[in-house]
């Protein structure tokens, strides 16, 4: 039993939802959906933009620190 499909996952929920079903678990939404304005779902996919950024740009990072250290040794 849940309040708003977003409070279990933010993305996906169906997915969600169809992994439980066939364990014979059923989601109980009790709100529906929350109504979001365009301002909040901008927030929202620039925060996962960002997330992907830094792990992409972290492992570029990473790389560069292990060939220069290859490269002085």
């Amino acid at each position: 039993l849940i309040t708003y499909k977003d409070r279990l996952r933010r993305f996906g929920f169906e997915y969600i939802e169809e992994f439980f079903s066939t364990m014979g678990v059923k989601i109980e939404v009790v709100f529906g959906e929350e109504p979001k304005d365009t301002q909040e779902l901008v927030e929202d996919l620039i925060s996962i933009i960002t997330s992907f950024a830094g792990k992409i740009f972290g492992m570029r990072s990473h790389k560069k620190t292990v060939l220069v250290q290859g490269v002085k040794s």
